[in-house]
């Protein structure tokens, strides 16, 4: 089954295992607002457990918006979790302020020590813009201040953590060339450091990285729509759909390039967006939620069943089997 609740849509997800359980946050937002669309700016931080992946069990809201006046007062968004070597874990997650009516994203750090009742740390603002090389805010060019959608994880390489975030670079005329992978490094979780983007073009914005290892390769998984797609990218993986398609790295700081089409899980309409990689008992697997019925009418909102996936000779990512099931899509 699904994770699915009757009265809010689900999207954007992300997972961590704690002993024999999985914990699993998502964005929500009640589905009494009507227009689907309007989620984003109504939106707070879910949370449910499981023990197969398959069945879960809702605990409801673990973080929301900062009362106002904060930097997120008015939204927060997808993130992800950690646990450090003292048992403590850290959620870094997306906000925006109303102040700036939700167009400057930044990065911010909570805490926790049950994956549930999570603290800011101090007001909560862990990473902004602080460099020209990420594009800022024009109207003229994107619409909006892409800065958000932190992947955290440990530096295999050393004693520090390492952050991959969805942004866009600045400087490059053509605004579908200047979707940007951004990149940020810490000793302790705490003190971030921001660093060039680590990949750059292709799309007008590469959305939700994670990076992980399957077979001593490096892969950075990435979103993107129909409508992000430049012709270079067109040219490399084949027709603009959307879905999910990945990098292909020798490690986690790079050299990335775009791994080579057909696109890894991508449709028009598509099923499956904002995907997540898990790793369960030792096989990767796909989680994303389901955004369209396959006539593209009407948004789903609820996380699918997740997808076996596997490598070809070629290093390539492959779907071997896709669990989950359409559901309503009559």
């Amino acid at each position: 089954m699904v994770l699915a609740l009757s009265d809010k849509w689900v999207w954007d997800s992300w997972y961590v295992r704690d002993g024999d359980l999985w914990h699993g946050f998502f964005l929500q937002a009640d589905k009494s607002l009507g227009d689907p669309e309007l989620r984003h700016w109504n939106v707070t931080i879910g949370h449910a457990v499981s023990r197969d992946l398959t069945s879960w069990t809702y605990l409801g809201t673990c973080l929301a918006p900062s009362v106002s006046p904060a930097w997120d007062d008015k939204t927060t968004w997808t993130g992800s979790v950690v646990q450090d070597s003292d048992g403590l874990w850290h959620l870094f997650y997306t906000g925006t302020s109303a102040a700036e009516d939700g167009l400057l994203q930044r990065i911010g750090h909570a805490v926790s020590r049950d994956l549930h009742d999570w603290q800011r740390v101090g007001n909560g603002l862990a990473l902004d813009r602080t460099s020209e090389t990420y594009e800022e805010f024009r109207e003229d060019r994107w619409h909006d201040r892409a800065f958000r959608d932190p992947w955290v994880m440990r530096d295999p390489e050393g004693q520090g953590w390492l952050m991959a975030f969805t942004a866009r670079q600045g400087g490059i005329d053509d605004t579908l060339e200047a979707g940007a992978i951004g990149f940020a490094t810490s000793p302790n979780l705490y003190d971030w450091h921001l660093e060039d983007p680590i990949f750059v073009g292709g799309f007008g914005q590469l959305e939700v990285p994670q990076i992980f290892t399957i077979d001593g390769r490096w892969y950075c998984l990435f979103c993107t729509g129909a409508d992000c797609w430049s012709e270079s990218a067109i040219d490399r993986v084949g027709p603009a759909v959307s879905g999910n398609h990945y990098l292909i790295g020798d490690t986690p700081r790079g050299p990335w390039r775009l791994a080579p089409g057909p696109m890894f899980d991508g449709a028009d309409p598509t099923d499956r967006y904002a995907a997540r990689i898990v790793f369960d008992g030792g096989v990767p697997k796909l989680l994303g939620f389901r955004w369209f019925d396959r006539q593209g009418a009407r948004f789903i909102g609820e996380i699918a069943d997740p997808a076996r996936i596997g490598i070809d000779d070629a290093g390539r990512l492959q779907l071997i089997d896709d669990e989950h099931e359409q559901r309503g899509d009559a």
